[in-house]
């Protein structure tokens, strides 16, 4: 029995000491540092990015069209302790219908999505999807698997490479993220609606109306990441079945007819 009991405690110290050695070959600071690396050719890639689009597309900076849009961001936001300031949210002028996250926080908005959207609610769904690939880090995952991590790092260390910059920008606007990855940024903003008392259905049905058009451009993210919309839109009034929730807007329906009339008119010029 004595013996037993010293065999025991020898295999217990065996593996304690065995346990802290082994912890002890971890390169710790090495770890943080590639991290550290990691989180800044993020930063730089997406600043990369958002350079290029900043200095070939048209920027919209009318304060009254960007205000509006902060209201309608203010209630996801607060409600789901999201910091605003944390998001950096561009309009540009396009007639497309789009709108897509980039590395380090950036979200690009298309005129075209916000004048194409019957309703508030369901500008508010899309840019809760968005924001969604942002929080859950979707953009770098998409963007790993598609162009490759290393790859990425070096264009983020160097700072350079304006074809792969294009590439990694016709990635992100164009084309759809795999199915798992859309499936949860879209019920992450049909939960992010929930708590800030706003109505997903619209979400769901502006899925299903871009679902129904034809003869659109297929080079856009939300146009190619249909025809499955119309899956994503059932899967959404699926969840939504048997929950009581409120339906607040925002803004007043007045305004929100306005806000898409005056950005026609600032696009039109």
């Amino acid at each position: 029995m004595g013996k037993k009991i010293i065999l025991q405690g020898l295999i217990i110290i065996i593996a304690f000491f065995g346990f802290f050695y082994g912890l002890s070959q971890i390169d710790w600071v090495t770890g943080f540092h590639v991290k550290q690396i990691r989180s800044s050719s993020e930063n730089k890639i997406g600043e990369l990015i958002w350079d290029e689009i900043s200095s070939t597309e048209k920027v919209n900076t009318n304060d009254s069209i960007s205000k509006t849009l902060d209201k309608l961001l203010e209630p996801i936001c607060k409600n789901n302790k999201i910091e605003r300031d944390s998001l950096k949210v561009h309009i540009v002028e396009k007639d497309e219908i789009n709108a897509f996250a980039l590395p380090n926080n950036h979200l690009v908005v298309y005129t075209g999505l916000i004048t194409e959207c019957k309703n508030q609610e369901a500008l508010q769904g899309v840019l809760g999807h968005e924001m969604a690939h942002i929080a859950n880090n979707h953009v770098m995952k998409k963007l790993s698997k598609e162009i490759g991590l290393s790859v990425l790092l070096s264009a983020g260390t160097s700072g350079k490479g304006g074809a792969l910059i294009k590439e990694i920008l016709k990635s992100l606007s164009s084309s759809a993220y795999d199915r798992t990855l859309e499936k949860e940024a879209d019920m992450a903003s049909v939960d992010y609606l929930l708590k800030a008392n706003i109505n997903p259905e619209p979400f769901a049905d502006f899925m299903f109306e871009l679902s129904q058009q034809k003869d659109v451009s297929d080079s856009l993210y939300w146009i190619s990441s249909h025809p499955e919309s119309e899956e994503r839109a059932k899967y959404i009034l699926d969840y939504l079945k048997g929950k009581k929730y409120k339906k607040q807007t925002t803004i007043s329906i007045t305004e929100w007819e306005n806000y898409k009339t005056l950005i026609k008119l600032k696009t039109d010029k």
